[in-house]
């Protein structure tokens, strides 16, 4: 494979860690003495010809910012031939090599969909705040996500317990439960609603009355955004027809959760999997998603990363039911 420029680009929903792995990526393709060329705003970018040259410099202190400095976008063009091919001619003229992107389910389609059509080698790097993508135990975003819901949970547990309130907060995971789970055992909440498991109204009314009987001074339930019951003001609307007893508030966190400096472990892991891209590249790897199990590097297919779903485990919805009498 030749491989003297490549080219680097965030798609999708940004998360926090963009930045770091971008910088890895920057940083180890200038170790390794190859060229690199940073695409604005994701397949957009490359259609429009909006590429600019990146050096170990041009990511200096940003390892600790939150978003994409090379901005992030999704791409209706792209999905079409014509789209594709203009963004092909352009990395043509930049000369480049290899092409990484950096973010979830739809940009790996992208990527595997490319490197079909037109032959580029090409490295996906798991960057999505929802860690549903298959092949890593966690993806970039995920840990800063979590850790920013939980601190805003943590306050909210202050006056719910103050007042005696039912709170349902909103957590985002339109598909994906792993948030709302993770905060719901950290948080120490009465429930949590996924979109993963169905929960009916009228069991987590009984859980909710239960703890009311065992003198619980607050409940809390952790709402993903995709649960199945509609989103936590829908769910609040049900259990208030079944029982008008209960003075129920509704949070939504929103996009509070993309933001703010990655954790110390979203660096670590961007970091990881900014340079495993290279590497992987340099030992003529294609059409792969870099991503982390058990502590080791792993490459998984494109299309597996894209088709398969990275479950919640039995173990964590068992901790929540145990941890939540």
């Amino acid at each position: 494979m030749k491989l003297s420029k490549i080219a680097v680009f965030t798609s999708g929903g940004d998360s926090p860690g963009m930045n770091a792995a971008l910088r890895a990526v920057v940083r180890a393709a200038r170790y390794y003495q190859l060229e690199v060329e940073g695409i604005y705003r994701g397949y957009e970018g490359m259609i429009d010809d909006d590429f600019i040259p990146l050096d170990e410099r041009s990511v200096a202190r940003i390892v600790d910012k939150g978003g994409t400095i090379i901005k992030s976008a999704r791409s209706e063009a792209f999905r079409t031939k014509e789209g594709r091919k203009q963004a092909y001619n352009n990395l043509q003229k930049h000369k480049i090599d290899a092409l990484i992107g950096i973010g979830g389910d739809g940009t790996f389609t992208g990527l595997h969909v490319f490197n079909k059509e037109f032959g580029i080698p090409v490295i996906g790097i798991p960057g999505t705040i929802d860690n549903d993508i298959f092949g890593s135990d966690y993806t970039i975003g995920f840990d800063t996500a979590s850790n920013t819901a939980i601190q805003a949970i943590d306050r909210i547990r202050d006056t719910a317990t103050s007042h005696n309130r039912l709170f349902l907060i909103e957590v985002m995971g339109r598909d994906a439960g792993f948030i709302a789970l993770r905060c719901a055992i950290a948080s120490g909440a009465k429930a949590v609603m996924l979109p993963e498991k169905h929960t009916e109204p009228e069991a987590l009314l009984a859980k909710i009355k239960l703890g009311a009987q065992k003198r619980k001074s607050s409940n809390i339930v952790i709402v993903s955004e995709g649960n199945k019951n509609g989103n936590a003001q829908e769910l609040a609307q049900q259990l208030q027809l079944m029982d008008d007893s209960f003075d129920i508030k509704v949070t939504v966190l929103g996009h509070v959760q993309r933001g703010g400096p990655p954790s110390a472990y979203d660096r670590l892991l961007a970091s990881r999997l900014g340079v495993g891209s290279i590497e992987a590249l340099k030992a003529g790897k294609s059409d792969v998603m870099v991503g982390v199990l058990n502590e080791k590097m792993v490459f998984t297919p494109l299309e597996k990363a894209i088709k398969e779903n990275h479950r919640i485990s039995d173990e964590m919805m068992k901790l929540i039911e145990i941890l939540s009498i």
